[in-house]
């Protein structure tokens, strides 16, 4: 965001005043035993910390904020494909938005409405190499949304509750992903993880049915205080409510571990 690259604005400007001032004494051979020319791996931990602090390679490449009005939309669906960018998505509590919050350069989400179907598309491959800002977005509370978001190392924290859910599928290369189960859900979510951990938060009063698949590596950590193992590959919440059909989560991961609270 604009606040996050004011707050250092003054980086390079001390960097190139450094600089300039070495170079400017060095040329003048005011400086003994001096060698301009040993110092360009100065260049790269300058460059290092600056996407450190930032988050970013260069200016025009920090994260913006977007917002798109809901219109007639009735139903959305949402897909994004990150790569190595990290993304978060929950309810937004902004009445009269269908999506909005944060995105890196070139990314803002691509809409496309027929009759009152919202598809809307955020594509790492649109976006400069050298982007790293996080994708954080908000959804409309009052209609349904399918989500479905892939990325190859980055990480994903999907909330979910408070939300109307026709689907969710995840799924992650070398990331995390991190699901806060809904109430309920039309159809099942799907989670994957090649090499990375998945986390199941069920709120209080969520029904869900957790359906694990995996490696030997790939294990599930319960906690036994919130599900009951049926069956070996089925966790089921203790305090459900009566008035929700569970909802249907499968896991599967390859390395790493499953984490259900």
């Amino acid at each position: 965001m604009r606040s996050r690259g004011s707050r250092f604005e003054w980086f390079w400007s001390l960097v190139l005043i450094a600089l300039g001032t070495l170079l400017l004494l060095d040329n003048y051979l005011l400086l003994a035993d001096f060698d301009a020319g040993s110092w360009w791996p100065l260049l790269l931990v300058v460059l290092g910390a600056w996407i450190v602090l930032r988050g970013d390679f260069v200016p025009n490449a920090e994260a913006r904020t977007f917002g798109i009005t809901r219109g007639s939309v009735e139903a959305a669906t949402l897909e994004i494909g990150a790569g190595e960018i990290d993304v978060r998505a929950r309810a937004l509590q902004r009445e009269g938005r269908l999506i909005a919050g944060q995105y890196a350069a070139g990314s803002r989400p691509q809409l496309n409405v027929e009759d009152t179907l919202a598809h809307l598309r955020m594509d790492r491959a649109v976006t400069p190499w050298f982007a790293f800002a996080d994708w954080e977005v908000g959804l409309a509370q009052d209609l349904p949304w399918s989500v479905y978001i892939s990325t190859h190392l980055g990480q994903v924290q999907l909330d979910l509750s408070g939300l109307i859910v026709q689907t969710a599928v995840v799924g992650t290369g070398f990331g995390d992903i991190q699901l806060t189960c809904p109430q309920e859900a039309f159809e099942p979510l799907y989670l994957r993880s090649a090499l990375g951990n998945i986390h199941v938060l069920t709120p209080p009063g969520c029904s869900a049915h957790i359906h694990t698949q995996g490696a030997s590596l790939f294990r599930v950590h319960a906690d036994t205080n919130r599900y009951e193992q049926i069956a070996p590959d089925l966790y089921v919440t203790r305090d459900t409510t009566a008035d929700h059909t569970p909802v249907e989560i499968h896991v599967r991961g390859t390395f790493g571990d499953a984490y259900f609270a």
